[in-house]
């Protein structure tokens, strides 16, 4: 079931939405050479607590046990931090963050380099993001969700990106997945009418190489299946009378 927000609800979300805005204009000071991927989960729950009444949407949701996915280079989404991950120059680092406030969820994520990083993987970062702007764009009442999804994958068509079938964005609000699903790809003027009301969060996700992806031996880390180098980027994003409104920014 599709829930709809009400204008109250939506300014909720988007107050949960402002912490996760702040997180990740401070984050990338704290990602570089050194740094383990736990460093940067201890220090992402104490920024979310250090906020009146908000708390990590993530650790403990189904049974994950940290506040950041970190998904390091050919890692795709859902890496689990850990003290042994070191991050070093020409990595590339996906940080997929929750905050929960007053009953309501937020969603958002960057993947953010250690520069120097290879020209190719800097081309897949911006065009990844670029893609998510056109697929926001897209969030309008009367289009559809295959507007959404072929708006992202017209971006990765044209550089020959693999795009991600198997994980795909979501609604938000109460719960933290909720209906419908949004694909990164799709066809224009089909799937669901897009409604004012409708919260949700668009997120692409590139591969450099194939479309291809496997869980690894720990139930969450997904991985590119030729180990080459992804990109994720999300917003929560509220279906307006007047347009997208992001809701992480």
């Amino acid at each position: 079931m599709i829930h709809l927000k009400s204008a109250a609800e939506i300014d909720t979300i988007g107050r949960a939405g402002a912490i996760l805005a702040a997180l990740y204009r401070e984050i990338p000071a704290q990602v570089r050479p050194g740094v383990s991927t736990a460093d940067l989960d201890r220090w992402a729950e104490a920024f979310i607590r250090s906020h009146h009444g908000a708390e990590p949407a993530f650790k403990g949701l189904y049974g994950f046990p940290a506040t950041l996915c970190t998904s390091v280079n050919h890692e795709v989404v859902h890496g689990i931090p850990s003290a042994r991950r070191v991050l070093k120059e020409g990595d590339v680092i996906s940080v997929d963050c929750g905050v929960k406030l007053e009953g309501f969820y937020a969603d958002a994520a960057v993947t953010i380099p250690i520069a120097p990083i290879a020209p190719d993987v800097e081309k897949l970062l911006e065009r990844t993001q670029v893609a998510l702007q056109r697929g926001i764009e897209q969030a309008r009442p009367g289009n559809r969700l295959g507007d959404v999804g072929a708006a992202i994958q017209e971006v990765a068509d044209a550089e020959k990106y693999g795009v991600v079938r198997e994980l795909v964005g979501h609604g938000v609000g109460r719960q933290p997945h909720e209906e419908p699903q949004v694909p990164n790809f799709g066809t224009r003027g089909k799937g669901l009418k897009l409604l004012e009301g409708m919260v949700l969060a668009i997120e692409p996700m590139f591969n450099l190489g194939s479309a291809g992806v496997r869980t690894l031996p720990d139930r969450w880390t997904v991985v590119t299946a030729d180990r080459r180098v992804s990109a994720h980027f999300e917003h929560t994003v509220a279906v307006t009378a007047d347009g997208p409104r992001i809701l992480t920014i």
